[in-house]
């Protein structure tokens, strides 16, 4: 239902969509405050008469391009993603400064990407749950705070890289949810024997096995969005060909 239109001229972009046409609803100063005026509208029109005599192509919004600052159901926003005519990518910018403005779509140059800024643990979570399940054998506060300076080494010291993606979704687009890996679950184990003994310690294995792969023991992962700029590459300055020769020819004849 909705297409991206780019004007090859003015390297500029609209999105059209069903609502183009609807009418906007004004009041009208010289009645009753409940009367309002319909004004029509049609914004694609209003876009090709902006660029008569330019040529205007469609473009492909690319699968899985999507990107937002924010979480998607925020009004005020920006976003990004690619889009394509099928012979080159295009950079897309989605947004608007305020609530009562129409969604403005760019071009940017360059591209972008997405960088892990940070892996952090579910501490507030992680405590609420130890004292939940440890109700009946209450853990000391010491302890607790112990795992998780132990959790937190482990996570400080995790590449994204290299750890799975857990099911789990997150409410915010630029975070995302990891299971702990094998290694850093043996380490974690191994070292919680330095903090519980006997029972405890089987409660709280127990407890790290059934909360790695889902739940507190998730590690969260916060991305940032990393634009990139296109940088045309310079000439090397230096000798020519010309002068590197005549430089040899000199030193032969001497």
């Amino acid at each position: 239902m909705n297409q991206l239109v780019r004007c090859t001229a003015c390297n500029e972009v609209f999105m059209k969509t069903p609502f183009d046409q609807w009418p906007a609803y004004e009041s009208a100063l010289d009645r009753s405050p409940n009367h309002f005026r319909t004004v029509e509208k049609d914004d694609f029109q209003e876009f090709t008469r902006s660029h008569r005599g330019h040529r205007l192509e469609d473009l492909q919004i690319l699968e899985d391009s999507y990107v937002s600052e924010k979480p998607y159901a925020e009004p005020i926003n920006v976003c990004y993603f690619k889009a394509t005519n099928g012979r080159e990518r295009f950079v897309i910018k989605k947004y608007r400064e305020n609530i009562e403005e129409p969604l403005r779509y760019q071009v940017i140059p360059g591209d972008y990407s997405l960088k892990c800024s940070s892996i952090e643990i579910q501490s507030k979570a992680i405590r609420k749950q130890l004292e939940a399940e440890f109700r009946a054998t209450p853990l000391i506060p010491a302890k607790i705070a112990a795992f998780l300076r132990l959790f937190r080494h482990i996570a400080q010291t995790a590449d994204p890289t290299t750890l799975e993606a857990a099911l789990e979704e997150s409410p915010h687009p630029l975070q995302i949810y990891y299971k702990i890996d094998d290694v850093s679950l043996a380490f974690l184990l191994r070292n919680c024997r330095n903090i519980f003994r006997g029972k405890e310690y089987t409660m709280i294995e127990d407890f790290v096995l059934r909360h790695r792969e889902e739940g507190v023991l998730l590690l969260k992962g916060t991305y940032k969005i990393q634009l990139i700029d296109s940088v045309k590459p310079q000439p090397t300055v230096g000798a020519t060909p010309t002068a590197l020769c005549n430089a040899e020819a000199t030193a032969t004849k001497k």
